[in-house]
């Protein structure tokens, strides 16, 4: 009997002590304190800078990390498994909100839930990866930004505008990508409107884009890569390519740039970040449901050139002007 008791008192207070860490958890959700959920893809400048400006986008719509908001950050690194079991991790926390980081995040976390909302950011045609009914009444618990530029045929008339009398110009992204075929086929066509030769690569993962680089570097005048995953990633190897083989090459992204391509009149993700966060607050406040907020387009391009590549391929950096 004397066992019997003790087993009860020891059932008692293991469910009192369960009662506190549950109350405990109600007072910080009474608090006001949110949840956020985010994935992200994979791992490289641009993706990085867009969830940075995010937080930021939040912190001045009133949600600090660490005071009135949490953040589960996860990272797939480009991994299709990852993007599955770590999209059910997020669903099953019940965030109050989530973030999808690129096509593949944004359609991971929308095939998990149809009712927490979710922002997303850094993919080019909401409609087409079938994560919106339309970009202007988006009718499901998704919106957010879209990392398309509005005219790609400024981005392919700065890099033949820093080319003497350019015949032929290259494009390479990766085709597993629907986002970067969009891009790759605006570009195609706004290259041969100018009356130039193009020809295209593909790589699937950024172990071949090193020779896809080289191999193209050797066909063209110049080359054209638009924000893709997988040859962001590698835009270090890209740049070690067009210094040695004098190759100018323009890409989508402002982190492109920075990683080793020419120049770039593009996007800013820091900024599109920060205007996806923006978002993000307003619903967090009660504000606004996804499905009627329209998707934005960034509210800035940038003219970004790098110095230091433009006087490897002797190119006069303060001779690359914005695109009229």
């Amino acid at each position: 009997m004397k066992k019997s008791g003790l087993l009860v008192l020891t059932a008692l207070s293991t469910l009192a002590l369960a009662a506190c860490g549950n109350e405990a958890a109600g007072n910080e959700d009474a608090d006001g304190a949110k949840k956020v959920g985010v994935l992200q893809v994979v791992q490289h400048d641009s993706l990085d800078t867009a969830y940075e400006g995010f937080k930021e986008g939040l912190a001045e719509g009133g949600y600090e990390e660490g005071e009135n908001l949490t953040i589960d950050y996860q990272n797939a690194q480009n991994n299709q498994d990852n993007l599955k079991s770590m999209s059910e991790k997020l669903v099953k926390d019940q965030s109050d909100l989530l973030l999808g980081i690129a096509t593949p995040a944004a359609q991971s976390l929308a095939n998990e839930t149809s009712d927490i909302p979710i922002v997303v950011t850094a993919v080019t045609d909401l409609a087409e990866a079938k994560l919106v009914e339309s970009d202007e009444e988006p009718g499901r618990n998704v919106t957010g930004t879209t990392d398309m530029v509005p005219d790609i045929a400024k981005q392919t008339d700065l890099l033949l505008s820093v080319i003497d009398e350019p015949e032929s110009i290259g494009i390479m992204y990766n085709a597993g990508e629907a986002n970067s075929k969009i891009q790759a086929d605006l570009a195609q066509e706004a290259l041969e409107d100018a009356g130039v030769e193009v020809k295209t690569l593909t790589a699937n993962t950024t172990n071949d884009v090193q020779q896809v680089t080289t191999s193209l570097a050797k066909d063209v005048d110049g080359i054209y890569v638009p924000t893709d995953n997988t040859f962001a990633s590698a835009a270090t190897v890209i740049g070690d390519v067009a210094k040695e083989t004098k190759t100018p090459i323009v890409a989508g992204s402002i982190e492109q740039v920075e990683g080793g391509a020419l120049a770039t009149y593009g996007i800013d993700y820091a900024s599109l970040g920060k205007q996806t966060g923006e978002m993000a607050a307003k619903i967090l406040d009660g504000d606004a449901q996804p499905s009627d907020m329209p998707v934005e387009e960034a509210n800035e391009l940038k003219l970004h050139v790098n110095e230091e590549m433009a006087q490897a391929l002797d190119i006069d950096p303060d001779s690359i002007k914005e695109p009229e």
